[in-house]
């Protein structure tokens, strides 16, 4: 099992991996910069490339998530350049970091009609691969559905990377929270989900690169964003007991985006999943 956390680069991306080591993890995500804002940031290229070589000598994955108004399928022009020059931006930051990729979320459509929704992400998506040569890849993240229902299931997902012009550089990022929250996942029909994504059709599975490992505050089908620590949630101790337990996800970074509190910190709750939830379903 792969297993770790999102931190902080506020000392440097370096800094990060260090951090990861320091807890005993497996794999981090980090924000390339400034999470709010779609700004192009000018990043000290040997920090990174330290980071990369730090993280390779460890064993250590690193994965990076877009900024928060991140929106493949904005529709105001001015946005989606400024999202576009963003994401190359990142991905650019990834590449130098030795990442394996850079999660966006499904887009969210203003419209009435979804499909043009899907068409803006594909044209965004076409604009910022078309050039990329580096080997990280953009990792499409489902969504919980809040607001709009798009990207909520797997047929959407890998539909959007069949219809790209770069589906080889594409590839997943399994959110739990998120797939408990959209009703993907009820927390007792894994087996079918499992199924189902690694069926013959979809071929989810082999494209999945990272799962963000979180519990959900809300119920199944309350389409609402909010995370819990694992087994203090609504998913639950068993649910996630199985989950662990699933061959399709086994040599997946898992990646914590839980609270951290005093009493309670990312290191805590690695250990907890590792000695009280991964033991008990081998």
């Amino acid at each position: 099992m792969l297993l770790g956390s999102h931190l902080s680069i506020r000392n440097g991306y370096l800094a990060a991996a260090r951090r990861a080591e320091n807890i005993g993890a497996d794999c981090y995500q980090y924000f390339p910069k400034n999470p709010r804002s779609l700004t192009v940031k000018s990043f000290d290229q040997k920090d990174a490339e330290t980071c990369a070589a730090f993280c390779k000598k460890h064993k250590i994955i690193s994965v990076a998530h877009t900024t928060y108004p991140t929106n493949l399928a904005a529709i105001d022009p001015e946005v989606r350049t400024a999202t576009l020059h963003s994401l190359r931006n990142d991905l650019d930051i990834v590449e130098a970091c030795g990442s394996i990729g850079l999660i966006v979320h499904f887009g969210k459509h203003k419209g009435s009609d979804p499909i043009e929704g899907y068409k803006l992400m594909i044209e965004l998506l076409n604009q910022c691969l078309k050039d990329w040569t580096g080997s990280a890849q953009i990792l499409i993240e489902n969504n919980a559905g809040q607001g709009v229902r798009m990207g909520t299931t797997f047929e959407e997902i890998v539909q959007i990377r069949k219809l790209t012009d770069y589906p080889e550089k594409i590839g997943f990022c399994l959110d739990t929270c998120h797939a408990f929250a959209s009703g993907l996942w009820s927390g007792d029909n894994w087996a079918d989900v499992e199924k189902k994504g690694l069926g013959l059709e979809l071929g989810y599975f082999e494209q999945l690169k990272v799962i963000h490992l979180n519990d959900s505050v809300y119920g199944t089908q309350s389409y609402r964003d909010r995370h819990a620590n694992i087994g203090k949630g609504e998913v639950g101790e068993q649910a996630f007991r199985e989950f662990l337990s699933s061959p399709a996800i086994r040599w997946i970074p898992l990646v914590l985006e839980t609270p951290e509190f005093n009493s309670y910190s990312h290191q805590d709750e690695i250990n907890y999943i590792r000695i009280k939830l991964k033991n008990k379903s081998d």
